[in-house]
C-alpha cells in the first residue's frame, strides 16, 4: 500500500508551516518542513565560514549534518545535537538558505533526506517544490500562497511581537526578491504542481485554510 502524502508548497510567509503542521497534528502524519533542512544547512555553512557560492564545501556540510525534528506545536530542530530553532526565522539564514537552495549538487543531496520522511501513516511535506520534484506522485498537492504586501506584514508583526525592530518596506522588497530568485532559479524552481490545488491565503484566516485542507484529503 502506497504511503499517503500531502504537498504543501508556495512562497515564504505563506503560513504553510502552520497549516502543515496542524494539519499533521489533526491527522497523527509525520511531517517535513523542507525549508528548514536548508536552513539548518545554511546556519552550518554560516558557522564554518564557508562562501555561499563553495558549492563542493557545502556538499561535504551537508552530507555530515545530523537533523532531528521535535514537531509538536512549535518546530523545534536540532543541528548535531544542538537546539538551531530560534536562528532558523533569522532574515539573514532565510536569505543563506535561498542561495544554497540554488546548487543543483547541495539539492541533490538533500533529495533523499526529504524522501526518508516518508513513512507510515502518512507525510505531510511542505516546502517549495514538494509536488513537483521531492514528491511527484503525492496524492494531495496543496499551492498556498498570499500576496507579498500579505506575507511582510505578517513577517513585520511577528517581528514586532519578538522586540526586533523591522521596516516594512524593506521587508516587502526582500519578500519580493526572494520570490523572483526562488521563481528563477534553473534547479527545481518554485512552481505550483499541474495537480495541486491554489489557495490564495491573503483575505483568509489559518483555520479556514487548515478546513480546507483536511476537507480535501477526507
Amino acid at each position: 500500500m502506497a504511503i499517503p502524502v500531502l504537498t504543501i508548497d508556495g512562497p515564504s510567509g505563506a503560513g504553510k508551516g502552520t497549516v502543515s503542521r496542524a494539519v499533521a497534528k489533526k491527522m497523527g502524519w509525520n511531517y517535513l518542513d523542507s525549508g528548514s533542512i536548508y536552513r539548518s544547512l545554511a546556519i552550518a555553512v554560516l558557522k564554518q565560514h564557508v562562501e555561499l557560492t563553495n558549492e563542493p564545501e557545502i556538499v561535504k556540510i551537508a552530507q555530515s549534518m545530523a537533523l532531528e525534528f521535535e514537531c509538536d506545536d512549535e518546530l523545534v530542530v536540532k543541528l548535531n545535537g544542538e537546539d538551531i530553532t530560534p536562528q532558523l526565522g533569522l532574515e539573514s539564514t532565510g536569505n543563506a538558505a535561498s542561495m544554497i537552495a540554488a546548487l543543483p549538487e547541495v539539492r541533490r543531496m538533500l533529495l533523499e533526506k526529504q524522501r526518508d520522511f516518508r513513512r507510515m501513516p502518512g507525510l505531510v511535506a511542505d516546502g517549495r517544490d514538494m509536488g513537483t520534484v521531492v514528491f511527484p506522485d503525492a496524492e494531495i498537492k496543496v499551492f498556498l500562497t498570499a500576496s507579498a504586501a500579505e506575507r511582510a506584514q505578517r513577517r513585520y508583526k511577528q517581528l514586532m511581537e519578538k522586540g526586533i525592530d523591522a521596516n516594512l518596506s524593506r521587508l516587502t522588497s526582500e519578500i519580493e526578491e526572494r520570490d523572483r530568485r526562488d521563481m528563477e532559479r534553473k534547479t527545481a524552481p518554485l512552481a505550483m504542481a499541474s495537480d495541486a490545488l491554489y489557495i490564495d491565503s491573503s483575505d483568509m484566516t489559518i483555520d479556514s485554510v487548515i478546513d480546507e485542507i483536511l476537507n480535501l484529503i477526507h
